[in-house]
């Protein structure tokens, strides 16, 4: 599935956040609850829970019940799905400067009969 241009936007916007982007990479390596990020992170822990309803909102994290604690995870799918959106607009970049590069050479190696004289 590729998400919308303006969906796309709104995930990066929410990794554009230091907070937020701390968080996901932590959740990254195992879950946790809002309580323990806070101990982990300088932000208190009612912060952290509006930081991690902003990144499930987009899809980047999950909530997951664990008795009375709700532990949060990453969202792997959804972090794949953006990175192949990402490589994708690189690879057209890169196809792009690969394209002028080859022209400039050519036009460099090209003798140009204006100037024959």
């Amino acid at each position: 599935m590729t998400t919308s241009a303006p969906e796309l936007v709104r995930v990066l916007g929410a990794l554009a956040d230091d907070t937020r982007w701390q968080i996901l990479d932590r959740l990254g390596t195992s879950a946790a609850s809002a309580s323990a990020l806070a101990q982990e992170l300088p932000v208190t822990r009612q912060a952290i829970a509006r930081h991690l309803t902003q990144l499930q909102d987009v899809g980047l994290v999950t909530p997951v019940r664990a008795g009375r604690e709700i532990r949060w995870t990453a969202t792997a799918d959804r972090l794949v799905e953006v990175g192949d959106q990402l490589r994708a607009v690189a690879d057209g970049w890169t196809r792009r400067l690969q394209t002028v590069k080859r022209l400039a050479e050519a036009a460099d190696s090209d003798p140009d009969p204006d100037r024959s004289g």
